[in-house]
This record gives structure tokens, sequence and C-alpha cells, in this order.
């Protein structure tokens, strides 16, 4: 890898993670619910747009898919934060919540991963 594909990967992370915080605050912002719904639509859109990235990587090249995949998506999405939350459920006795977090965010990112990868090898 180039020192300039690294450093794009690099900055499309930052992109990603900055993203992240203003959705997952666009959603949360006034608003009290029962499970992490911005942690929730963050991990979900993310499955699904690294998934159409990852249909189409064909037709992008290795520089465009890790810039978009591994530095952006990768910066957007949040595996280490969904684990946190839904420990703290567990933790607080909301183990119904916690299972459905747990495994209602894998089961859905994994759909969304899905039907991103089918809609980009459409291309």
């Amino acid at each position: 890898m180039s020192v300039l594909a690294f450093l794009a990967v690099a900055v499309a992370g930052g992109v990603g993670a900055a993203t992240r915080f203003f959705v997952d605050g666009a959603i949360n912002r006034g608003r009290e619910f029962r499970l992490p719904v911005g942690t929730l639509a963050i991990n979900i859109t993310g499955s699904f747009l690294l998934g159409v990235v990852t249909g189409v990587a064909s037709h992008l090249g290795a520089t465009p898919v890790a810039v978009l995949g591994t530095g952006l998506m990768g910066g957007y999405t949040t595996f280490s934060t969904a684990s946190l939350e839904t420990v703290r459920l567990a933790r607080t006795g909301r183990t119904t919540a916690a299972a459905m977090n747990g495994l209602g965010m894998l089961v859905l990112s994994v759909a969304a991963a899905a039907g991103g990868v089918a809609l980009g090898n459409l291309t």
C-alpha cells in the first residue's frame, strides 16, 4: 500500500468516526430509547454500505475499496460500542433488552450486509 493510500484510509476513517458521532447524536438528541437506537442504526446502515462497497469492489479497485470499506465504513461502524452497550444493559438487570440488542444487531447487520452485497453485485 502506498503512503498516499494509507493516508486516504486514515482520513476516511476519521470522516467515518465523525459521521458516526453526528448520526448518533442526531438520532438520540432529546429522546430516550429503551435500546441504543443510534448505535443500532449506525451498525445496520454501515453493514449495508460496506456490503455495497464489497459488491462493487471488482469495479472500483483495491485502493478505493480500502478507503471506502476499511477507512470510511470502519470508522463509521462500531462493534466495540455495541458490545459495551449490550454489557451495560445486562449489568443493569435488563437481560432481555441486552439479548435483543446484541442478537438483534447481529442478525440485522448481517442481513443488511447481505442485501448490500446483492445490490452491489447488480452493477
